[in-house]
């Protein structure tokens, strides 16, 4: 497919073709699903945890003798039943990740990269050139219409850019090597560098 190329002054600078393969895919939610979940999944701490029996503080005396007293029986005043006794099955330190095969991942990329392209908001800009103010980018961002997007460029992103772009609220700039489904799908906007679409192309043929 075709798709125009265009600065960051919104003029016109060509044309670029791209890949039906990658681009021009079906867009299945129960992919995007799975890579999104997977992702979250594998970022989160899993640092939550609560005391078992055996990490509250307290006496480990029996608080009355087994039998004899009409009370039911107990063992321990750091039992769960007891105020300041321990969690029964509460969450414990543990990862959350778990596995995606490699070709779902793959796939799951190509199928945001078509469904931003389907939806007609993929853009594809010539260079991300050196625009060294916050200010000027913010202007020229506004006069794109741009509020919320994600900016992917080649195998480096330009530092001047990428320093200008950093306080913008909304704007999300990666490297080639750190386009992901969630940062694709989380920005209302794609823009891909013509950089950046060799390198992609590269990568998931």
């Amino acid at each position: 497919m075709k798709v125009d190329v265009i600065t960051l002054d919104n003029k016109s600078a060509g044309s670029v073709e791209l890949a039906e393969d990658i681009f021009g895919l079906d867009v299945r939610g129960d992919l995007l699903h799975r890579v999104v979940r997977w992702q979250l999944a594998k970022r989160q701490a899993g640092t939550h945890k609560t005391k078992g029996i055996s990490e509250i503080s307290g006496t480990t005396k029996k608080p009355y003798k087994q039998k004899g007293t009409g009370h039911a029986r107990q063992g321990s005043l750091r039992s769960p039943q007891y105020r300041g006794g321990a969690t029964i099955f509460g969450p414990v330190v543990r990862s959350h990740a778990h596995d995606l095969p490699k070709k779902v991942r793959k796939l799951g990329l190509k199928t945001a990269l078509s469904a931003k392209a389907k939806d007609g908001k993929l853009v594809v800009l010539d260079t991300a050139a050196d625009v060294a103010k916050t200010k000027e980018l913010a202007a020229k961002f506004k006069a794109l219409g741009w509020s919320s997007v994600l900016i992917i460029d080649g195998e480096q992103v330009n530092e001047q850019f990428s320093r200008a772009a950093r306080n913008i609220v909304g704007i999300d700039v990666l490297p080639q090597q750190g386009a992901n489904v969630y940062d694709i799908l989380r920005r209302d906007t794609l823009v891909l560098t013509k950089a950046a679409v060799e390198k992609l192309e590269e990568r998931l043929k």
